[in-house]
């Protein structure tokens, strides 16, 4: 018998070797312990990186599952707390800013790059975005939309889906597919407009923005380039503007959420979108 998390089969066998691991470190943290976990069954990233913050995820499930006892996290652990840092550098704007495309001789995406930029994605997305600030999964960029100095918008890519009926019929790939090349899909898990911009077309101009460079950033940060991106939209909203950013709406997911396992709808139906960045896309997804 086998159990899944974070898209790896764990064996009988490497869960003893888990359990065995954690009993003779005592000494070692839940970080390090995730390492020495990687580095056993060589679980690596397309770039050859440990993927210890997979591995860390993973074995926090195990626990959950009554599967291993893991150490007192070192200083708290925040998992499921609110995000409570708030600067006046996010407060809303006193006056609403109404301007066009046009009018904007400087928009551009920077990628966050340092933990200034990071506190203040994340502020933004907490006190601003609907859903609310949640660590992204796994590989991840984020950027700033900014024009003359001010701050639009906030878009975020994670790691996709690990399964979609929509999406993975449209792709027509087979599980072992899935499995080796799931990489190669990243997600638009976030996308804010600040609530006091008001631009015709801003959103799908982003998006189209973000497409664009995507590839080319992904590649330089983590030495390999994704072909696939995805998202998921409330059913309740239009997805307007990933219509109108040529994205492609695939279907609707059926509520159940990646660890439901009575199949049962306890989530919002969300409508499936993608947009290739790579013209044979297919090709890379189905070796």
């Amino acid at each position: 018998m086998s159990v899944r998390y974070c898209g790896r089969q764990f064996s009988d066998q490497e869960m003893e070797a888990i359990r065995a691991l954690i009993e003779i470190n005592p000494e070692v943290r839940r970080a390090g312990l995730s390492r020495l976990v990687c580095e056993k069954f060589d679980w690596r990233s397309p770039n050859g990186k440990l993927k210890d913050m997979s591995c860390r995820v993973a074995m926090l499930r195990m626990q959950d599952d009554g599967l291993i006892q893991l150490p007192p996290p070192r200083n708290g652990n925040n998992n499921g707390k609110p995000y409570r840092r708030r600067t006046t550098q996010v407060e809303p704007n006193n006056q609403d800013l109404i301007t066009t495309i046009a009018a904007m001789e400087d928009l551009r995406l920077e990628l966050v790059s340092d933990r200034s930029q990071s506190h203040q994605w994340n502020e933004y997305i907490d006190r601003y975005h609907y859903l609310g600030y949640q660590p992204l999964p796994g590989a991840q960029l984020r950027y700033i939309a900014k024009a003359n100095d001010q701050v639009l918008a906030c878009l975020g890519f994670g790691a996709a889906a690990w399964k979609t009926a929509p999406r993975d019929n449209f792709i027509g790939w087979t599980y072992q597919q899935r499995k080796d090349n799931l990489h190669l899909i990243v997600n638009n898990a976030r996308f804010l407009i600040c609530p006091w911009v008001y631009c015709p077309n801003l959103a799908s101009k982003l998006l189209s923005m973000a497409s664009r460079r995507l590839a080319d950033d992904w590649q330089h940060r983590y030495n390999y380039r994704p072909v696939l991106v995805e998202t998921f939209v409330e059913k309740r909203f239009q997805g307007t503007c990933y219509k109108a950013a040529n994205w492609q709406l695939l279907g609707y997911t059926q509520g159940r959420g990646k660890l439901e396992a009575q199949h049962k709808a306890v989530l919002p139906i969300k409508s499936v979108w993608v947009y290739p960045i790579a013209k044979k896309f297919r090709n890379s997804l189905c070796k």
